[in-house]
């Protein structure tokens, strides 16, 4: 079976891409979660089931799991609420949830794993957000044509904090929002 990006180094190139992604929605990442990122894209290329795959269900299951278990499925559950928040809103859509849910869930799942503050754990949980946003910037360079309608948008922003959701509200708008939660 081919590789979807047929490339002699695809981690590298899907570095680079995760790179070019960061410039485009003013996101910088450490290199351990640029590395991080570039290591998901290559091991999910070819796993198109992630879109039939319960993932509160998932996470639920690995709670329960003795330690050493427990961490690698909570990382794969947070590994996958990442890539559908970021790589297929759509599918959020399609489940009939917001993709605030994929990342309250992706977050928790790291965090749960998280042993200290400032572990890698803790830093995908903090940093969910930035590494969706460089992920949804995968899918769409053009700024002239977001792919976010603006309810959309404002939505992702108002629940996340979505930077790349703000500045695509902002593209419809020429205005910046103000989060309802600040007004009450």
């Amino acid at each position: 079976m081919k590789l979807l990006l047929p490339h002699p180094d695809t981690l590298s190139l899907w570095r680079k891409i995760i790179h070019e992604a960061e410039a485009v929605c003013s996101v910088t990442l450490t290199e351990i979660l640029e590395s991080h990122l570039a290591h998901l894209l290559f091991r999910y290329t070819n796993k198109p089931e992630l879109a039939k795959q319960i993932l509160a269900l998932e996470f639920l299951n690995g709670v329960d799991l003795p330690p050493h278990q427990r961490e690698t499925a909570l990382q794969e559950v947070g590994d996958k609420c990442l890539l559908v928040s970021g790589l297929f809103p759509k599918l959020a859509e399609k489940r009939h949830v917001k993709i605030g849910y994929f990342v309250n869930l992706g977050r928790s799942a790291y965090s749960s794993i998280s042993h200290n503050e400032e572990d890698f754990y803790d830093n995908l949980s903090r940093y969910f957000v930035p590494m969706m946003d460089t992920l949804q910037s995968i899918r769409h360079y053009s700024s002239e044509f977001p792919d976010l309608l603006p309810l959309d948008a404002y939505e992702l922003w108002h629940e996340t904090g979505s930077q790349r959701a703000l500045k695509t509200l902002q593209i419809y708008t020429r205005a910046t929002p103000i989060s309802i939660k600040k007004l009450l």
